[in-house]
Protein backbone atom coordinates (compact mmCIF):
# COMPACT_ATOMS: atom_id res chain seq x y z
CA UNK A 1 0.00 0.00 0.00
CA UNK A 2 1.39 3.56 -1.03
CA UNK A 3 2.86 5.65 2.22
CA UNK A 4 0.44 8.23 1.24
CA UNK A 5 -3.01 5.49 1.49
CA UNK A 6 -1.59 3.73 4.46
CA UNK A 7 -1.18 7.21 6.71
CA UNK A 8 -5.03 7.45 5.61
CA UNK A 9 -5.89 4.01 7.11
CA UNK A 10 -3.92 3.97 9.75
CA UNK A 11 -5.39 7.36 11.10
CA UNK A 12 -8.59 5.93 10.81
CA UNK A 13 -7.40 2.97 12.39
CA UNK A 14 -5.79 5.58 15.16
CA UNK A 15 -8.89 7.08 16.57
CA UNK A 16 -9.59 3.97 18.83
CA UNK A 17 -6.59 5.12 20.53
CA UNK A 18 -7.19 9.04 20.49
CA UNK A 19 -3.90 9.66 19.12
CA UNK A 20 -3.22 12.57 16.87
CA UNK A 21 -0.91 13.18 13.95
CA UNK A 22 2.73 13.46 15.24
CA UNK A 23 1.73 9.77 17.40
CA UNK A 24 1.01 8.35 13.63
CA UNK A 25 3.81 9.97 12.04
CA UNK A 26 6.27 8.54 15.22
CA UNK A 27 4.77 5.19 14.63
CA UNK A 28 5.41 4.63 10.96
CA UNK A 29 9.33 5.69 11.53
CA UNK A 30 9.64 3.01 14.52
CA UNK A 31 7.66 0.17 12.48
CA UNK A 32 9.86 0.92 9.28
CA UNK A 33 13.11 0.82 11.29
CA UNK A 34 12.06 -1.18 14.38
CA UNK A 35 14.04 0.60 16.72
CA UNK A 36 14.44 4.12 17.33
CA UNK A 37 16.14 6.61 19.42
CA UNK A 38 13.86 10.15 20.34
CA UNK A 39 16.21 12.32 18.16
CA UNK A 40 15.99 9.93 15.65
CA UNK A 41 12.15 10.01 15.08
CA UNK A 42 12.74 13.78 15.80
CA UNK A 43 14.82 13.86 12.59
CA UNK A 44 12.95 11.17 10.34
CA UNK A 45 9.35 13.19 11.24
CA UNK A 46 8.25 16.52 11.26
CA UNK A 47 7.45 15.50 15.39
CA UNK A 48 9.12 18.34 17.08
CA UNK A 49 11.97 17.66 19.58
CA UNK A 50 10.02 18.97 22.63
CA UNK A 51 7.04 16.69 22.14
CA UNK A 52 8.86 13.56 21.10
CA UNK A 53 9.33 12.10 24.44
CA UNK A 54 5.31 12.94 24.93
CA UNK A 55 4.78 11.80 21.65
CA UNK A 56 6.17 8.07 21.85
CA UNK A 57 5.29 7.67 26.06
CA UNK A 58 1.06 7.96 24.40
CA UNK A 59 2.37 5.22 21.72
CA UNK A 60 3.72 3.30 24.74
CA UNK A 61 0.57 3.81 26.89
CA UNK A 62 -1.90 1.82 24.20
CA UNK A 63 0.64 -0.60 23.51
CA UNK A 64 1.66 0.20 20.44
CA UNK A 65 5.71 0.60 20.82
CA UNK A 66 7.89 -0.33 23.64
CA UNK A 67 9.99 2.15 25.65
CA UNK A 68 13.16 1.13 26.78
CA UNK A 69 14.60 3.29 29.49
CA UNK A 70 18.19 4.20 28.91
CA UNK A 71 20.17 6.17 27.36
CA UNK A 72 19.49 7.14 25.12
CA UNK A 73 15.82 6.10 25.75
CA UNK A 74 14.58 3.33 22.70
CA UNK A 75 11.54 3.12 21.28
CA UNK A 76 10.94 -0.70 19.82
CA UNK A 77 8.28 -1.42 17.55
CA UNK A 78 5.87 -4.02 18.34
CA UNK A 79 4.82 -6.26 15.74
CA UNK A 80 0.91 -4.91 15.07
CA UNK A 81 -0.49 -8.06 14.52
CA UNK A 82 0.15 -8.04 18.43
CA UNK A 83 -0.70 -4.66 18.96
CA UNK A 84 -3.97 -4.32 16.67
CA UNK A 85 -5.34 -7.93 17.89
CA UNK A 86 -8.38 -6.81 20.07
CA UNK A 87 -9.50 -4.42 17.50
CA UNK A 88 -12.39 -5.83 15.39
CA UNK A 89 -12.27 -8.01 12.51
CA UNK A 90 -13.27 -5.69 10.14
CA UNK A 91 -9.61 -3.89 10.58
CA UNK A 92 -7.39 -6.80 9.48
CA UNK A 93 -6.43 -5.90 6.27
CA UNK A 94 -4.72 -2.49 7.99
CA UNK A 95 -3.17 -4.37 10.48
CA UNK A 96 -1.55 -6.90 7.49
CA UNK A 97 -0.45 -3.68 5.62
CA UNK A 98 1.07 -2.24 8.93
CA UNK A 99 2.77 -5.48 9.41
CA UNK A 100 4.35 -5.16 5.58
CA UNK A 101 6.25 -2.27 6.92
CA UNK A 102 6.92 -3.54 10.16
CA UNK A 103 11.17 -4.70 10.75
CA UNK A 104 12.34 -6.55 13.44
CA UNK A 105 15.16 -4.62 15.68
CA UNK A 106 18.63 -5.62 15.05
CA UNK A 107 20.39 -7.58 17.54
CA UNK A 108 22.52 -5.23 19.13
CA UNK A 109 26.22 -5.90 20.47
CA UNK A 110 24.95 -6.34 24.11
CA UNK A 111 26.08 -9.37 25.45
CA UNK A 112 22.48 -10.26 27.35
CA UNK A 113 18.63 -8.34 27.16
CA UNK A 114 16.28 -7.96 29.30
CA UNK A 115 12.76 -7.70 27.55
CA UNK A 116 9.47 -7.26 28.93
CA UNK A 117 6.39 -7.03 26.93
CA UNK A 118 4.82 -10.58 25.40
CA UNK A 119 5.03 -9.18 21.93
CA UNK A 120 8.54 -8.48 22.08
CA UNK A 121 9.58 -11.95 23.68
CA UNK A 122 7.67 -13.35 20.71
CA UNK A 123 9.46 -11.38 18.50
CA UNK A 124 12.82 -11.88 19.57
CA UNK A 125 11.70 -16.21 19.60
CA UNK A 126 10.95 -15.53 15.70
CA UNK A 127 13.92 -14.22 15.66
CA UNK A 128 15.88 -16.87 17.12
CA UNK A 129 14.03 -19.03 14.67
CA UNK A 130 14.96 -16.85 11.84
CA UNK A 131 18.16 -17.01 12.99
CA UNK A 132 19.71 -20.76 12.91
CA UNK A 133 21.48 -21.61 10.00
CA UNK A 134 22.11 -25.03 10.56
CA UNK A 135 20.51 -26.07 14.16
CA UNK A 136 17.67 -25.16 16.11
CA UNK A 137 16.41 -26.42 19.57
CA UNK A 138 13.35 -25.37 21.36
CA UNK A 139 11.10 -25.85 24.22
CA UNK A 140 7.48 -24.58 23.00
CA UNK A 141 3.82 -24.59 24.39
CA UNK A 142 1.39 -26.42 21.86
CA UNK A 143 -0.03 -23.16 21.32
CA UNK A 144 3.11 -21.54 20.35
CA UNK A 145 3.87 -24.39 18.21
CA UNK A 146 0.62 -23.60 16.13
CA UNK A 147 1.53 -19.88 16.10
CA UNK A 148 5.52 -20.52 14.05
CA UNK A 149 4.17 -23.71 12.66
CA UNK A 150 4.72 -22.37 9.23
CA UNK A 151 7.87 -20.58 9.56
CA UNK A 152 9.05 -23.68 11.42
CA UNK A 153 8.11 -26.02 8.23
CA UNK A 154 10.02 -23.14 6.06
CA UNK A 155 13.06 -23.78 8.22
CA UNK A 156 13.16 -27.69 8.44
CA UNK A 157 12.65 -27.70 4.87
CA UNK A 158 15.95 -25.33 4.11
CA UNK A 159 17.66 -28.29 5.93
CA UNK A 160 18.26 -27.10 9.74
CA UNK A 161 18.02 -29.64 12.09
CA UNK A 162 15.47 -28.91 14.25
CA UNK A 163 14.55 -30.80 17.66
CA UNK A 164 11.31 -29.60 19.43
CA UNK A 165 9.80 -29.97 23.11
CA UNK A 166 6.37 -29.46 23.80
CA UNK A 167 4.57 -29.06 26.98
CA UNK A 168 2.41 -29.74 28.30
CA UNK A 169 2.51 -33.13 26.67
CA UNK A 170 -1.12 -33.56 27.30
CA UNK A 171 -2.18 -30.74 24.66
CA UNK A 172 0.81 -31.11 22.19
CA UNK A 173 -1.37 -32.54 18.77
CA UNK A 174 -2.20 -36.05 18.18
CA UNK A 175 0.96 -37.25 16.11
CA UNK A 176 -1.45 -38.90 13.61
CA UNK A 177 -3.33 -35.74 13.15
CA UNK A 178 -0.36 -33.50 12.79
CA UNK A 179 3.24 -33.52 10.62
CA UNK A 180 5.45 -33.42 13.40
CA UNK A 181 8.47 -34.75 10.78
CA UNK A 182 7.45 -31.54 8.69
CA UNK A 183 8.30 -28.90 11.21
CA UNK A 184 11.32 -31.01 12.99
CA UNK A 185 13.77 -33.77 12.98
CA UNK A 186 12.64 -34.95 16.51
CA UNK A 187 9.62 -33.68 18.84
CA UNK A 188 9.07 -34.74 22.33
CA UNK A 189 6.64 -34.12 24.81
CA UNK A 190 7.26 -33.35 28.97
CA UNK A 191 4.86 -33.01 31.52
CA UNK A 192 3.61 -30.06 33.68
CA UNK A 193 2.85 -26.46 32.81
CA UNK A 194 5.99 -24.86 34.58
CA UNK A 195 8.46 -25.86 31.58
CA UNK A 196 10.10 -22.37 30.27
CA UNK A 197 10.19 -21.25 26.36
CA UNK A 198 13.34 -21.72 25.15
CA UNK A 199 14.54 -21.22 21.91
CA UNK A 200 19.07 -21.59 20.44
CA UNK A 201 20.50 -21.42 16.95
CA UNK A 202 23.40 -22.95 16.26
CA UNK A 203 23.98 -23.19 20.59
CA UNK A 204 24.71 -19.44 20.49
CA UNK A 205 22.07 -16.93 19.72
CA UNK A 206 19.05 -17.90 22.44
CA UNK A 207 16.20 -16.49 24.46
CA UNK A 208 14.86 -18.42 27.90
CA UNK A 209 10.93 -16.53 28.97
CA UNK A 210 9.42 -17.97 31.83
CA UNK A 211 5.57 -19.40 31.08
CA UNK A 212 4.02 -16.00 33.50
CA UNK A 213 6.11 -13.44 30.63
CA UNK A 214 5.16 -15.51 27.67
CA UNK A 215 1.14 -15.48 29.31
CA UNK A 216 1.48 -11.67 29.35
CA UNK A 217 2.21 -11.07 33.02
CA UNK A 218 4.31 -7.63 33.36
CA UNK A 219 5.94 -8.42 36.22
CA UNK A 220 8.21 -11.13 34.64
CA UNK A 221 11.09 -11.58 31.87
CA UNK A 222 12.50 -12.61 29.01
CA UNK A 223 16.31 -12.90 28.56
CA UNK A 224 18.23 -12.66 25.31
CA UNK A 225 21.89 -14.04 24.90
CA UNK A 226 23.65 -12.81 22.15
CA UNK A 227 27.05 -14.47 22.52
CA UNK A 228 27.91 -17.82 22.34
CA UNK A 229 29.56 -17.94 25.41
CA UNK A 230 26.50 -17.51 27.54
CA UNK A 231 24.04 -18.87 24.93
CA UNK A 232 26.02 -22.17 25.93
CA UNK A 233 24.24 -22.04 29.26
CA UNK A 234 20.53 -21.64 27.46
CA UNK A 235 21.73 -24.47 24.94
CA UNK A 236 22.96 -26.89 28.51
CA UNK A 237 20.05 -26.26 30.52
CA UNK A 238 17.80 -27.49 27.32
CA UNK A 239 19.86 -30.38 26.81
CA UNK A 240 20.24 -31.76 30.15
CA UNK A 241 17.56 -30.79 32.10
CA UNK A 242 14.86 -30.23 29.51
CA UNK A 243 15.04 -32.85 26.93
CA UNK A 244 16.51 -35.37 29.37
CA UNK A 245 13.34 -35.77 30.88
CA UNK A 246 10.97 -36.02 27.98
CA UNK A 247 9.21 -38.96 25.86
CA UNK A 248 9.34 -38.72 22.52
CA UNK A 249 6.26 -38.05 20.44
CA UNK A 250 7.51 -38.04 16.84
CA UNK A 251 10.46 -38.74 14.80
CA UNK A 252 12.18 -38.49 11.29
CA UNK A 253 13.13 -41.91 10.59
CA UNK A 254 14.89 -40.89 7.19
CA UNK A 255 19.15 -41.12 7.24
CA UNK A 256 20.80 -38.21 8.54
CA UNK A 257 22.67 -36.87 5.76
CA UNK A 258 26.15 -35.63 5.62
CA UNK A 259 28.33 -33.44 5.84
CA UNK A 260 26.67 -32.71 9.26
CA UNK A 261 27.06 -29.53 10.88
CA UNK A 262 26.77 -29.32 14.53
CA UNK A 263 26.96 -25.81 16.77
CA UNK A 264 26.41 -28.13 20.07
CA UNK A 265 28.36 -31.71 20.95
CA UNK A 266 25.55 -33.52 22.58
CA UNK A 267 23.32 -33.20 19.59
CA UNK A 268 26.56 -34.49 17.74
CA UNK A 269 27.10 -37.34 20.31
CA UNK A 270 23.65 -37.99 20.17
CA UNK A 271 23.75 -38.89 16.47
CA UNK A 272 26.72 -40.26 16.22
CA UNK A 273 26.34 -43.12 19.09
CA UNK A 274 22.95 -44.44 16.77
CA UNK A 275 25.27 -44.60 13.31
CA UNK A 276 27.52 -46.97 11.91
CA UNK A 277 30.33 -46.78 9.78
CA UNK A 278 33.63 -44.36 9.40
CA UNK A 279 33.25 -40.48 10.27
CA UNK A 280 35.37 -37.69 10.17
CA UNK A 281 34.96 -34.55 12.15
CA UNK A 282 36.79 -31.02 11.52
CA UNK A 283 36.24 -28.96 14.55
CA UNK A 284 36.70 -25.43 15.34
CA UNK A 285 37.29 -24.27 18.93
CA UNK A 286 40.16 -23.39 21.07
CA UNK A 287 42.32 -24.61 23.71
CA UNK A 288 41.26 -25.40 27.18
CA UNK A 289 44.45 -24.39 28.90
CA UNK A 290 45.77 -21.54 26.74
CA UNK A 291 42.71 -20.13 25.00
CA UNK A 292 44.46 -20.75 21.46
CA UNK A 293 42.33 -21.05 18.81
CA UNK A 294 41.99 -24.19 17.18
CA UNK A 295 40.77 -26.50 14.04
CA UNK A 296 41.52 -29.62 14.13
CA UNK A 297 40.38 -32.35 11.19
CA UNK A 298 40.60 -35.89 11.69
CA UNK A 299 38.92 -39.45 12.27
CA UNK A 300 36.33 -39.90 14.71
CA UNK A 301 37.68 -42.27 16.75
CA UNK A 302 35.11 -42.48 20.32
CA UNK A 303 32.33 -40.63 21.48
CA UNK A 304 31.30 -40.91 25.08
CA UNK A 305 28.33 -39.04 26.84
CA UNK A 306 27.28 -39.30 31.12
CA UNK A 307 23.81 -41.19 31.38
CA UNK A 308 21.84 -37.39 31.07
CA UNK A 309 24.51 -36.19 28.72
CA UNK A 310 26.30 -33.91 31.65
CA UNK A 311 29.95 -34.64 29.99
CA UNK A 312 30.21 -35.22 25.93
CA UNK A 313 33.19 -36.27 25.06
CA UNK A 314 34.56 -36.91 21.14
CA UNK A 315 37.83 -38.60 20.96
CA UNK A 316 39.44 -37.84 16.98
CA UNK A 317 42.35 -39.12 15.82
CA UNK A 318 44.93 -37.05 14.33
CA UNK A 319 48.11 -37.05 12.76
CA UNK A 320 49.22 -36.05 16.09
CA UNK A 321 47.57 -38.67 18.41
CA UNK A 322 44.05 -38.86 20.22
CA UNK A 323 42.67 -35.06 20.83
CA UNK A 324 39.61 -34.86 23.62
CA UNK A 325 36.71 -32.60 22.36
CA UNK A 326 34.38 -31.64 24.69
CA UNK A 327 31.41 -28.41 24.38
CA UNK A 328 31.65 -25.05 24.90
CA UNK A 329 33.69 -24.24 28.33
CA UNK A 330 34.97 -28.11 28.59
CA UNK A 331 37.64 -28.49 31.75
CA UNK A 332 38.12 -32.20 31.08
CA UNK A 333 39.01 -32.43 27.28
CA UNK A 334 42.17 -31.38 25.07
CA UNK A 335 39.86 -28.81 22.96
CA UNK A 336 36.72 -26.68 23.41
CA UNK A 337 34.28 -27.22 20.47
CA UNK A 338 32.44 -23.93 19.13
CA UNK A 339 31.36 -25.23 15.77
CA UNK A 340 32.05 -29.06 14.25
CA UNK A 341 31.33 -30.62 10.95
CA UNK A 342 31.26 -34.23 10.23
CA UNK A 343 31.81 -36.21 7.14
CA UNK A 344 30.73 -39.84 6.59
CA UNK A 345 33.46 -42.34 4.79
CA UNK A 346 35.35 -39.45 3.18
CA UNK A 347 38.19 -37.54 5.05
CA UNK A 348 37.91 -33.70 4.45
CA UNK A 349 40.60 -31.84 2.69
CA UNK A 350 43.09 -30.10 4.82
CA UNK A 351 42.71 -26.73 4.85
Amino acid sequence: MPSEELSGSLEGVISWFDLGEYEIAAYLAVLQHGELTASEIARRTDVPQPRVYDTVRSLGEVGLVEIEESRPMKVLAIDPREAFEDIQRSLDDVVEDLSTQYTTPARGPEAVSLVKSRPSILRYLEDVIDAAEYELMLSLTPSLLERFESTLRRRQESGIATQILLSPAADAPDPDAFDYEGVASTVKGRRGITTPVVAVADGAYSMFATRESIGGDSGRYGVIFNRSELGFLVSAFLNTVLWTTADEIASDDSELSFPRQYGTIRRCISDLETLDGTFYATIDGRDVETGDSWVLQGRVDEVASGSNQEVATLVVATDDGLVDVGGQVAAYEDIEAHEIKIYRGTQPTVT
